[in-house]
């Protein structure tokens, strides 16, 4: 026996040699060893080995633990998962490791020596029960299919990975590929991986991280979109088009140097870089289960589990040094709702969020492609929003992947998505005149074909002048300039937070939240009246919010948000319509007669132009002519009630009926 022990013991020698590792070799798995938390009193190779009399059956001879009988664990699965986990086989390969770690048989249950008396008990970490979906999947169905996020050679006959120390058991996934059983330290998580893991070492010899990496795939999968009834719910073909991972490489999380502390739970290699796959994800016992992401030290409140991850960096904390742009601190405010319950982010999910509507991180961020943003001159869309999906302006529908423009993005809700709603929290929302059918889709105002519209999804195409407009944009100070005026505008030029970094704050940059309502990046009211019946409140009566003019762009007007652009003191000039100065020094909104988008279509009374397309929440029809609310740009007239006046095609303005009535009845 003591030959058979020398023998094995020299052979775990030969290994760790070959790994150049010189601490000690079987680390905490000597259960004879105070390096264990668990400790007993045989030689430390007989709890999993004995020379004679092992458990039959094993595809490891000399077998001594007694093995898992477990049959039924929950496996892991995801909506994209090509390849399909298989059961453990009992004595076989990832079983073997389970005997221990499924926690269904204690240490020291041997077959050759009986119970041995044990001491201590395994770190709660290193138990998974019989619950293994938030564990990489393994074991899987044969032969390997090819996947979009393996390389070509882990799905060939015969398989073989990257790394020759990264190995494929009988052509498949066990935990032998990854673990080393009787070598502890070759990575500095004490994990017994067989590589070092910095820098993604061991996930990169499975997994691509460049464009010459992808295999050639024409398969397309079917997305459906969670919380819909079987009777609403359909299936959307969705190609594989587009692969994060090609961008890998070059992204902000592949090359970040910022230092990781142990709090952030987010690897054990110190920095953002060297972390890289383990910055976000963990192989076993993951919080959101479908991508592997690593649990939170602490959960933030009302936050799903996809944003928990992102959060553990992104919430301005100790975390990360230097410290980056706390994001977390936005939604706080009036920020994008996360998903509650049902509606979570799915990896499969299509690309138009329709009763399934949420907005987390991922919906607006790849976070495999996603580039730090160093410059903001570019009209089209920001480097961090790189490799994120989106849906093409022309239909509100066809998959954009990845997305080439940023409003592509904002569609995937703000476009034909069903399920709509709107949410008190953003606050007073007009109604318009002209809205084109959905009165909450973009769609119909970002359209090519829009009458009038800020030039989002196409170049400026007005034909008429735009004296007020600026040759740059306002910095959130109001007095040194930002952006120099392009063809096209971001989304985010108007909805951002507002101490965003891109005009002169110190905050991150896009619509986490704001403390002005709609997520506007300044300040911007809505003239509002009473509710109710005419002719004393609702559309017409009086406007209760009237609101000073402020010209300067810097003393946070009502209409700062105009002037981050326009030049107020042009408007007041009466340049582009003669009754400017009018409105707006007597306290009415621009929100009024213009809506911000665009105009997506015509009607015979109301042509569009301009951007007017009136609230008919706050005006109504003329009570005395009786006709449609109109507007002729031509003769800068129009026909409605607003503010108890009857306005009329000449140009003039009276009392309204119902107020005129009202002063006889005074009398």
């Amino acid at each position: 026996m003591k030959n058979c022990l020398a023998i094995l013991l020299l052979w775990f020698a030969a290994v760790a040699a070959n790994a150049q590792v010189t601490t000690s070799v079987l680390g905490s798995h000597n259960l004879s060893s105070s390096q264990s938390p668990i400790v007993g009193g045989l030689p430390p190779c007989l709890y999993c080995h004995a020379p004679h009399n092992g458990v039959k059956g094993t595809s490891v001879g000399l077998w001594s633990q007694k093995l898992s009988t477990v049959q039924n664990y929950t496996l892991y699965s995801s909506g994209t998962l090509v390849n399909v986990p298989q059961q453990p086989v009992i004595g076989y390969s990832s079983n073997l490791c389970l005997s221990c770690h499924d926690g269904t048989v204690a240490p020291g249950q041997t077959t050759p020596y009986g119970n041995i008396k044990m001491s201590g008990s395994m770190n709660a970490a290193d138990v998974f029960g019989q619950n293994l979906s938030s564990v990489h999947p393994f074991n899987f169905k044969l032969p390997l299919q090819s996947a979009p996020n393996l390389l070509a050679s882990v799905t060939a006959t015969p398989g073989s990975t990257a790394n020759p120390s990264v190995r494929l058991i009988r052509g498949n996934v066990q935990c032998e590929t990854c673990h080393n059983a009787h070598v502890q330290s070759i990575d500095s998580s004490n994990m017994f991986l067989v590589v070092d893991n910095s820098q993604s070492g061991l996930c990169l010899a499975c997994h691509v991280s460049s464009p010459a990496s992808i295999p050639m795939l024409t398969k397309k999968s079917t997305a459906t979109n969670a919380g819909q009834s079987s009777s609403t719910r359909s299936a959307t073909t969705k190609p594989v088009t587009y692969n994060a991972l090609t961008a890998w490489s070059t992204s902000a999380h592949a090359l970040g140097g910022f230092q990781i502390a142990k709090a952030a739970n987010a690897g054990s290699h110190g920095t953002l870089q060297k972390n890289a796959c383990l910055s976000c994800h963990t192989t076993h016992k993951g919080q959101a289960r479908t991508a592997m992401l690593s649990s939170t030290k602490q959960a933030l409140p009302n936050m799903d589990a996809n944003a928990q991850t992102c959060m553990n960096c992104h919430n301005g904390g100790s975390t990360v040094s230097p410290a980056i742009a706390n994001v977390y601190q936005e939604f706080a405010k009036k920020g994008h709702p996360f998903p509650a319950g049902v509606n979570t982010h799915l990896t499969n999910e299509n690309a138009v969020l329709n009763k399934n509507r949420h907005a987390t991180c991922v919906d607006c961020h790849e976070p495999h492609a996603a580039q730090k943003t160093s410059s903001f001159a570019s009209s089209t869309i920001r480097p961090s929003q790189n490799g994120t999906s989106g849906v093409s302006a022309v239909d509100g529908a066809t998959l954009v992947s990845p997305a080439t423009y940023q409003y592509q993005i904002c569609l995937r809700c703000h476009g034909t998505s069903t399920g709509k709603q709107t949410l008190a929290t953003f606050g007073y929302l007009p109604t318009r005149v002209v809205t084109g059918g959905d009165p909450l889709s973009l769609l119909p105002a970002l359209s090519t074909t829009a009458v009038s519209s800020h030039p989002i999804s196409h170049d400026s195409q007005s034909p008429y002048s735009q004296p007020s407009l600026l040759k740059f944009m306002w910095n959130l100070d109001g007095h040194t300039q930002g952006r120099l005026m392009g063809s096209r505008l971001l989304c985010t030029d108007c909805h951002n937070s507002d101490d965003n970094r891109e005009f002169g704050g110190t905050g991150p940059n896009g619509p986490h939240g704001s403390q002005n309502y709609h997520i506007l990046e300044r300040r911007y009211e809505f003239s509002q009246v009473a509710v109710g019946n005419t002719p004393q409140v609702g559309p017409g009566s009086t406007i209760l919010n009237l609101l000073p003019m402020v010209v300067d762009p810097a003393a946070s007007g009502p209409y700062s948000m105009c002037a981050k652009c326009h030049d107020l003191a042009n408007i007041l000039s009466n340049a582009s319509f003669s009754k400017h100065s009018t409105h707006l020094n007597a306290g009415f909104s621009c929100s009024v007669c213009h809506t911000a988008h665009g105009v997506g279509t015509a009607t015979a009374s109301v042509p569009g132009e301009r951007l007017v397309s009136f609230d008919v929440a706050v005006v109504a029809e003329n009570d005395v002519l009786l006709t449609p609310i109109t507007y002729n740009r031509a003769s800068a007239t129009c026909t409605l009630k607003c503010h108890n006046y009857n306005h009329n095609p000449n140009g003039t303005v009276t009392l309204s009926q119902g107020n005129q009535m009202n002063r006889v009845k005074k009398h």
